[in-house]
């Protein structure tokens, strides 16, 4: 397997190992510069007004944009350090899927921006974030692996 394959793959199974996503369920797939994070929409996602809560809008957005980020570091994680999110269209089921690509990247900073959209496509929400690099190395302790 080439070097920077490998890297993605040990990256999804870091963001497996994440305690938050034996709740949501989430599917991560990296590449270059790139991450897509897909996720099934169920109902006690929702606010009191069924429809999806913003915060599942941010996590799927940040995770797109984190990952398409970390994708380009390979020796530390990163962190985030501001996003923003747009939100566009109400969500009340189905899967959504949400494609970070990398932007920018300097020696300690890095932005990605993502898209959320639905299974037809349809545009939900768009997020960007800046990222930096961290001092804990990416390690099997870490479930870097």
């Amino acid at each position: 397997m080439h070097a920077s394959e490998e890297h993605f793959r040990k990256l999804e199974r870091m963001y497996n190992t994440a305690p938050i996503n034996d709740y949501f369920k989430p599917v991560l797939r990296v590449s270059e510069g790139r991450a897509e994070v897909t996720l099934t929409i169920r109902p006690d996602f929702f606010h009191a007004a069924h429809a999806l809560h913003g915060s599942v809008y941010f996590k799927a957005l940040d995770d797109a944009s984190f990952f398409a980020a970390s994708s380009a570091v390979r020796d530390v994680f990163i962190v985030t350090v501001s996003f923003n999110v747009v939100l566009l269209r109400a969500v009340t089921g189905g899967v959504i899927t949400a494609s970070g690509r990398l932007v920018h990247k300097s020696r300690n900073l890095l932005a990605a921006e993502a898209e959320l959209v639905d299974e037809n496509q349809k545009l939900l929400a768009r997020g960007n974030g800046t990222f930096m690099r961290s001092t804990t190395a990416l390690s099997a302790e870490i479930g870097y692996k």
